[in-house]
This record gives structure tokens, sequence and C-alpha cells, in this order.
């Protein structure tokens, strides 16, 4: 009997770790060979990895939520035959979930014999991954800890080989800072320890990017109110006369309006590279729409939103929100959005400042449509009171790139299409 160590394998360009998603396998637990070991996440996709070995699990090298690097031991299985090692930059099959369906991707590697203690530094040596200013380099666990103490490894001073350890960490802290480059540590309750939840995977994920876009863009919000009884009256008909279509939403119609008002105003389809300082504007609108799932929000994109009808835009958010929230979406059509519309339905509250889904400029919020008492003209030079359908849209845009007066005409635009709503279909 041997043992073999199965490394997390090199699973994407420019992948330099990856989060343990979920696991397959127990210590203790037989595993047949092409059998399901975990599933990680990276920042492009969720891998599902096969073992290339038939054996038991005796090790695994960490827990759902933990990071591990490239190269790193994910699981040791217990084999018959020499000891051996998997290699630490690809092992095993990596097949790509979408969905219910695997595509697999086959790697042959090479069986190196396990490394011997006098090995170990150049073992870790490889898990060396690159720290949050490209030219940082930091172990995974000093990584860890810097994340657990809010540190900016850019600030810390590194030793004489280039790389931050514990002791640079040590160094650091004991220097007084300023408020702002260590978090505040939270206040335990008087009332009872309460429950504790991880936060793994994709709520994981959500919550780097929301901090990312916070941290990185100044945001600003812009509000419109809209008068939609025609709007609502247009869209109550087509349903009612088309009926072998798809029922149409507001979200639709908004896309539709949206898409009409863009070329006026290239500046809020745009994508920004603040490293760079580029700004790239988009012709086509590939646009993002937010959808909330089980396992948190997720933003699936509609290809060449502007060149399609009214009906192929609702079946495509039909079509793309039934793929978010059942897991069928494939990656591609989960990236490359160059503006995002985020709505709650009839939840939507009256106003909203939603979050710029980075590296994006601006984000849409549709609100909810209420019915007010309004002023409105009686044709005689007078006015009279009627009860009209209202609705706000919020927008939030990166002051960086777009000024208060662009993103107020442009919501404008969008306003006066949804008050005069035969345009949205001609």
């Amino acid at each position: 009997m041997g043992r073999y160590t199965f490394r997390l394998p090199d699973i994407g360009e420019g992948i330099a770790e990856a989060e343990i998603a979920a696991w397959h396998v127990k210590i203790g637990g037989r595993v047949e060979e092409d059998g399901r070991l975990a599933d990680v996440m990276t920042d492009k996709a969720t891998v599902e990895l096969e073992s290339p070995v038939a054996g038991i699990v005796v090790e695994l090298g960490g827990e759902a939520g933990d990071r591990l690097a490239v190269g790193s031991a994910l699981v040791v299985l217990e084999v018959e035959g020499e000891v051996v090692d998997g290699p630490s930059t690809s092992s095993g099959r990596a097949g790509v979930v979408s969905g219910s369906k695997i595509a697999d991707v086959e790697q042959y590697p090479p069986i190196h014999p396990t490394p011997k203690p006098a090995q170990a530094e150049l073992v870790e040596a490889r898990a060396l991954i690159l720290a949050t200013h490209p030219k940082t380099l930091a172990a995974p666990a000093v990584r860890a800890r810097a994340r657990n103490l809010n540190i900016d490894l850019a600030a810390v001073r590194t030793g004489g080989d280039g790389r931050i350890h514990h002791a640079d960490l040590d160094a650091f802290l004991a220097v007084p800072t300023p408020v702002d480059r260590l978090a505040e540590k939270p206040v335990e309750t008087l009332t009872g320890a309460g429950e504790q939840i991880r936060i793994i995977g994709l709520r994981r994920r959500i919550a780097e990017a929301m901090a990312a876009s916070k941290r990185h863009i100044p945001h600003f919000s812009y509000v419109e109110e809209c008068d939609v009884t025609a709007f609502e009256a247009l869209r109550a008909e087509l349903n009612e006369t088309q009926r072998g279509r798809l029922k149409l939403t507001v979200l639709p119609l908004l896309i539709r309006a949206i898409c009409l008002a863009l070329p006026e105003y290239p500046m809020i389809n745009a994508r920004f590279d603040d490293a760079a300082g580029v700004v790239t504007r988009y012709a086509s609108v590939h646009l993002g729409i937010a959808v909330q799932t089980g396992a948190g929000l997720m933003v699936p994109v509609i290809r060449d939103a502007q060149a399609m009808t009214l009906w192929q835009i609702a079946a495509e958010v039909t079509r793309l929100a039934g793929a978010a929230r059942d897991g069928s979406a494939k990656p591609e059509e989960l990236s490359g959005s160059t503006l995002t519309v985020t709505s709650l339905g009839p939840l939507g509250g009256i106003a909203s400042t939603p979050v710029i889904n980075r590296p994006e400029v601006a984000i849409i919020g549709p609100n909810r449509i209420v019915e007010r008492a309004v002023f409105v003209p009686d044709g005689a030079g007078g006015e009279r009171i009627e009860k009209r359908k209202l609705m706000n849209i919020s927008i939030s845009c990166d002051h960086r790139v777009i000024d208060g007066w662009d993103a107020a005409n442009f919501v404008s635009a969008v306003k006066r299409l949804l008050e005069a709503p035969l345009g949205l279909i001609v």
C-alpha cells in the first residue's frame, strides 16, 4: 500500500488559487478512478475535479470555503502499489460544470515521487502566489492571516528575500497605524453567542465584488420619476392581443428603451480599466440582468440587446434568468456585460442606489410602480387631478468617467421613451 497526493491542478490561464466549493468525498471513504473528488471555484468558473486513481481518502486539504494555491495538496489517497505523488501543476481530469453537463478536459501528467523533506522548501515555493499587489509575494497562510486582519499586503515591508512572512505582519502590527489600515474588531453580543455562518462560494464572490466596487468606484446616484400610465396600458394590450407570445413584464420594455437611448450617451455603455486609465465604449449593448438565485445574485448577459425585438428580449430574459436559477448558465453567459439592469420587481421600493457591476460604469434600477393623484393638463389651459401610474428609475454611475449632467440627460431620454411607449414597438 502507498499514498497518492492529488494536488490542485492548473485549471485555467492566470489562475493562481481556487476555493473549495464542495466535497464529494470524506475521510475514510473510498473513491474510484474517475470518481468525483471536489468542486472548486475560480473567478471564471466552477470546476469539478476527478480522481485519476482509486483509493481510500486519508487526508483532505481543507474545508469548503478554504482557498488553496495551485499545486497545494488537495486530497491524499491510500492506494495499492508504490508511494506516489501527483504533480504540483496539473493532475487527473477536470470538468467545467455547466448545469448538468460536464465538459471533460483531459490531462496526462507524469507520476512523481513524493517530495522528500529536503524538497519541502521547493514545494512551498511553488505554492507561493502573488498577493494583492502584483509585485508582492506571500504564502497562502500569510495571505489568509492578512485578509483576516484586513491588512493590505502592498503596505507591508518585506524581508530581504522579497516575500512577506508572518514576522513581517507582526512588525507591521507593532507600529501605530491609522484606523483605516486595520478593520475594527467585531463586538461580541451580550445576549448570546448567536449563529455563525461562514461566507463561502458564490456568496463570498459577491461580497468581494461588491467591496471592490465600492472601494474603487466613486458612486453617485440619480433618481427620476416617470409617468408609466400609457406604458402599462400598452403592455396590458400587448399581453392581451399577442397571446401566442411570451407575456411581457416591465423589464423587456425598459431594456428596449435603454437600448434606444444609449447611442446618444455612449459613455454609459462602457467599461473602465482604472489600472490603465482607459475607458472602452461599446456600440453593442451586452446587457447584464441581475438575477436573484438560491445561491446569491448572478448577472447573466443578453448579448447584442440593441439588435433584438421586444419579444426576443423577453425570451432571452426568461431563458437566462431560468439558467441562472437552475445552475445551467454557461461561464460565457455570466461575463462580458457592458451595462447592468437590476430590478426587484413589485418589491422595488420607491428608490434605490445600486452598486455598479465593475468594470462597468453604470447600473440602472427600475423601482415599484405606484398609483398616485397627479395634476394633469385639462386641455383648456387648466389642470385636473387624475390617478396615474408612476415609477422611479434609479441609476448609479462612476463619477470618474460620467458626469451628473450626462446621467440625468440619459435617464430623461429613457423617461421620454417610456412615457410615449409606441416608439418601443415600432
